[in-house]
C-alpha cells in the first residue's frame, strides 16, 4: 500500500512543455509538491521548502526561491546564510497558463501560509540593527511571499503590548517580532490581558533575531537543526508551521505576569539586570560583569517549593502548599499594572492537591527556563521543551568560585546542569521566597523575568524601570501549550 502511495505522489499532478530562457523544456508539478523541470541539467524544488511565493507577469510564471548562500554559490538548501533567486517559465497557450497558475496557487494555499502579517521591528533592542535587518532580510522575502504586512516600529517600553491590548486580531494572520525576547513577552501579555484571551492567545507569533538574547527563536531553529538567523526565522514564518508553547503565570495578589522564557533570582538576574550600566559594551557587559559577580559572590536566603514532575521526587524535602501569594499594592501600581483589567486569570489547576516538595537556602542561584536556550550563546536547560507542561529548575547553592567559573564557560553547550554543584529538575507549580543576602540582611536580590526587572529587594539595583511585583513569596504555574509559534517544523 505505501509503494503505492509513493507512486502516486511521483506520478504528475501536472505536466507541460514551457520556455525557460528561450529553451522549449518539459515542466512537471507532481503531487508531492515537487516542481521539475530540465534545463542544461535536472532541476527540482520542492515548493513547500524553498519556494517563497509566484508573480505572474503575461504568459510568465515567476517562482521565487530561496536558496543558500554558500561560499558565493546560490545552492538550494535550509541553512544560513539566505539568497533569493527567481525561476521564470513560459507558458505556450493562453490554456496551461490558466491552469498551471491556479494548480500552482492552489498547492501554496494548501499549505496554511499567513496572507497577512503585523510587525513589530524594536529599533532600540540590542545593537540597534533591528531596522536593518527588517529592510534587508524581512521585507524583501514578505514582498516574494506576496505577503502583505504593516509595520510598527515600538516607540517605548510596553508600546507593543498597548496596540495588541485594542488590535483587531482579525485583519492579520499572525504577529512577526523583528526584536529580542522582550517584545515576545509584550505580545504574549497583551493577548492575555485581553477580554477575548482565549481566542486571541491562538494567533500565530513569529520571531526574527534583532536583540541581544534572542533565546527564544535560537531554541525554535536550533530544534530544527537550523542556523540562528533573520533569513532562517522569517522563512519559518512564510512557511506557516506552528506549534504550541507553554505559558508560564507569575502571580503575586492580584498582580499577573505571563512568561515564556524564564525566572531568575540570584546570580543570573544580578548579571542580566545589573550589568544594564555597562549596555555600551553589547554583549560582552555580560561576561565583564559575570567575573564581577563571581568575585564578590552573593548568596541569598530563601526557599523555593515545587510540584515535582514525574521521575524528580527525590529533590527537597515534603511539604504542603501554603496558599497563594498575596501583596499590597499602591493604587498607582494597580492603575500602571492594569489589575482590574479583564483577561486571563492563570491555570485552575488545584495546588492544594499536588505533592509538593521544598528546598531552604542559601542559594546562589534560582533560574526556571521554559525553553532550551536563553541566548544564542547559552544553553541554559538542554532539557526544556517547548510545550510539555513543565519548566526546568535549575538550582545552585554552596559552590566555590572557581567551580562556578568552570559552570558558566559551559553554559554553551548545556554540559553545566551535569556538575555535581547544580539540582537540575522538571516542575508543574513552583513558589519562590526570596530573603537577604547572607552578607549584608539589609540588602536584599533582584528577580528577573524574562529580561524584565519583576521584582527588586531594598538597597538594591536601582534603575528608573518601574517592577511588577515587590520582593516578596510569588507563584508560578504552568499553562500546557497555551500560546502558538510560528516554527521551522
Amino acid at each position: 500500500m505505501d509503494q503505492r502511495s509513493d507512486s502516486e505522489n511521483l506520478s504528475p499532478f501536472i505536466s507541460d512543455r514551457v520556455l525557460v530562457n528561450g529553451k522549449v523544456v518539459p515542466l512537471t508539478f507532481t503531487r508531492d509538491g515537487m516542481l521539475r523541470w530540465n534545463h542544461n541539467d535536472r532541476r527540482c524544488l520542492n515548493v513547500e521548502k524553498e519556494v517563497l511565493g509566484l508573480t505572474f507577469e503575461g504568459s510568465r510564471i515567476r517562482v521565487n526561491v530561496a536558496v543558500e548562500k554558500r561560499d558565493g554559490i546560490l545552492c538550494f538548501a535550509n541553512m544560513g546564510g539566505i539568497g533569493r533567486q527567481s525561476f521564470v517559465f513560459e507558458l505556450l497557450s493562453e490554456e496551461s497558463l490558466t491552469l498551471w497558475s491556479q494548480k500552482l496557487r492552489d498547492y501554496i494555499d494548501s499549505l496554511g501560509r499567513p496572507k497577512r502579517l503585523l510587525i513589530f521591528v524594536n529599533p532600540f533592542g540590542g545593537k540597534k540593527c533591528a531596522t536593518k535587518i527588517f529592510v534587508e532580510d524581512v521585507r524583501p522575502c514578505l514582498e516574494d511571499a506576496d505577503i502583505q504586512f504593516t509595520v510598527i516600529e515600538t516607540k517605548h517600553q510596553l508600546h507593543a503590548k498597548e496596540v495588541v491590548k485594542t488590535l483587531d486580531l482579525s485583519k492579520y494572520d499572525g504577529i512577526v517580532c523583528v526584536s529580542g525576547d522582550g517584545i515576545l513577552v509584550e505580545v504574549i501579555n497583551g493577548l492575555l490581558e485581553r477580554e477575548d484571551w482565549s481566542d486571541a492567545i491562538k494567533m500565530p507569533i513569529g520571531m526574527v533575531p534583532a536583540g541581544t538574547g534572542n533565546g527564544m527563536v535560537k531554541s525554535l531553529l536550533d530544534s530544527a537543526g537550523e542556523i540562528c538567523s533573520p533569513s532562517n526565522a522569517i522563512l519559518a514564518v512564510i512557511r506557516g508551521h506552528t506549534r504550541s508553547l507553554d505559558v508560564a503565570t507569575i502571580s503575586q495578589g492580584k498582580t499577573r505576569f505571563f512568561s515564556v522564557l524564564m525566572l531568575a533570582w540570584g546570580l543570573i538576574a544580578d548579571i542580566d539586570i545589573e550589568s544594564e550600566k555597562y549596555r555600551w559594551m553589547g554583549s560582552a557587559r555580560i561576561d565583564f560583569y559575570a567575573l564581577q559577580r563571581i568575585t564578590y559572590l552573593r548568596h541569598y536566603n530563601g526557599r523555593v517549593s515545587f510540584v515535582p514532575a514525574p521521575g524528580f521526587e527525590e529533590y527537597g524535602e515534603q511539604t504542603s502548599y501554603s496558599g497563594e501569594p498575596s501583596c499590597e499594592t499602591s493604587t498607582s501600581q494597580q492603575e500602571s499594572l492594569n489589575i482590574q483589567q479583564p483577561g486571563y486569570l492563570g491555570s485552575d489547576v488545584k495546588l492544594e492537591n499536588m505533592h509538593w516538595r521544598t528546598i531552604s537556602g542559601p542559594f546562589v542561584s534560582i533560574w526556571l527556563h521554559n525553553v532550551p536556550w536563553g541566548s544564542e550563546d547559552v544553553l541554559a536547560a538542554p532539557n526544556a521543551m517547548f510545550s510539555d507542561g513543565y519548566l526546568d529548575l535549575i538550582i545552585v547553592k554552596d559552590i566555590p568560585k572557581l567551580s562556578l567559573l568552570s559552570l558558566l564557560s559551559k553554559m554553551n553547550d548545556g554540559s553545566h546542569v551535569h556538575c555535581p554543584h547544580v539540582m537540575y529538575l522538571k516542575v508543574k507549580a513552583f513558589v519562590l521566597e526570596p530573603g537577604a543576602r547572607i552578607d549584608d540582611p539589609m540588602k536584599e536580590g533582584i528577580i528577573d523575568s524574562d529580561g524584565e526587572l519583576l521584582a527588586r529587594g531594598n538597597v538594591t539595583y536601582k534603575g528608573i524601570v518601574k517592577c511588577y511585583m515587590a520582593y516578596d513569596k510569588l507563584q508560578i504555574t504552568v499553562d500546557q501549550g497555551l500560546a502558538t509559534l510560528f516554527a521551522p517544523v
